[in-house]
């Protein structure tokens, strides 16, 4: 594929628009030219130019076609990366009570949470969401991930924290 080379068009100027000179040729036939002196010559109007104009409308046909088709098997793709997730990965929530009886600094709020189903695989993304506290919690901190469960914490100085989870994944096909 060529990459379109752009013409700048240029009208034909003469210092008397519009008017012109007819001479007669002697011969039944009239010539009609342009009356004054040229200022800008204007671009040819001819098979070359013409057909750089089709060369660039052929060349962004060609670049959509190109374009359409590789969007279009993309589709297909994400329709098959959809299918095999919607059949292989799991999801698991619930929610989990922590507590901390240590003194801030320190915290001992770490608990395994079992997902009450094997997930496949350990590569799952757990998200989470505090739902009340009776103080600062910090970050919630999800560790120690096993196929069927995982550990839940939080290292701020609360005494005790509700945490919502949702477990995604599994493995991929």
């Amino acid at each position: 594929m060529t990459v379109y080379a752009k013409t700048v068009w240029l009208d034909h100027v003469t210092d008397k628009p519009g008017l012109y000179v007819i001479n007669d040729n002697h011969d039944g036939t009239w010539t009609i030219t342009p009356a004054g002196k040229v200022m800008q010559q204007g671009t040819p109007q001819d098979q070359a130019h013409f057909n750089n104009i089709e060369n660039g409308v052929w060349d962004i046909y060609a670049a959509f076609g190109m374009m359409f088709n590789t969007v279009r098997q993309q589709g297909w793709q994400l329709n098959e990366t959809v299918a095999t997730i919607d059949n292989s990965w799991q999801i698991a929530s619930g929610s989990v009570d922590l507590t901390n009886a240590r003194t801030y600094p320190c915290n001992n709020s770490k608990k395994s949470v079992s997902l009450g189903k094997n997930m496949g695989s350990t590569s799952y993304l757990v998200m989470t969401e505090l739902v009340k506290s009776d103080g600062p919690v910090g970050d919630i901190e999800v560790s120690e991930k096993l196929v069927n469960g995982f550990k839940l914490a939080y290292n701020g100085s609360a005494k005790s924290a509700t945490i919502k989870y949702i477990a995604i994944g599994g493995t991929l096909k």
